[in-house]
């Protein structure tokens, strides 16, 4: 295999969304600090929805992103909690996987506590090539060209392969 072609993670984000429910984001804050130890951040709204009464400015959710050896180690314990398996529309076509964890006590390792309460997260995965850089770099910014980027079959072989994932139809 070409070494530009070899796909690796890039980042895994863990996201809790509240509402306008502060007590809540509180509990997920604590739930995302006890199953990753380190510091979330809050999620704010950008947009006035009346309907909802939400207000820009208004903390909604919290999320946190890891990287690198802390991705890769805590990757199989949260497919895990998913029994390894994985539905196609978890996937998109630009190489980048979406799952939900109904409850975080079925994550290994994670215990109950009666503070948090019963809760759910949703876990994103950012898979990437060498070469990604350049949609992100600040100079000569590019995208990536079409034969280059990670289509959603490279993403399922790459799960199948490094995390014994098996991919199912709806």
């Amino acid at each position: 295999m070409d070494s530009m072609k070899h796909i690796k993670i890039e980042k895994v984000t863990l996201n809790i969304g509240a509402g306008k429910d502060q007590s809540r984001l509180e509990k997920g804050i604590a739930l995302l600090r006890a199953i990753t130890n380190a510091t979330p951040i809050k999620t704010v709204t950008k947009k006035r929805i009346q309907e909802w009464g939400l207000r820009p400015g208004l903390p909604i959710g919290c999320k946190l992103t890891l990287r690198k050896d802390k991705a890769a180690k805590i990757l199989p314990r949260l497919l895990d909690a998913v029994e390894n398996k994985l539905m196609e529309r978890q996937f998109d076509h630009n190489g980048n996987i979406a799952f939900g964890i109904p409850e975080y006590i079925e994550i290994p390792g994670v215990k109950y506590d009666p503070k948090i309460g019963i809760m759910g997260l949703e876990v994103c995965i950012t898979l990437e090539r060498p070469g990604f850089r350049i949609k992100k770099r600040r100079m000569l910014q590019r995208r990536i060209p079409a034969r280059h980027r990670i289509s959603k079959q490279e993403a399922v072989e790459f799960m199948a392969k490094n995390f014994n994932t098996i991919v199912g139809a709806e």
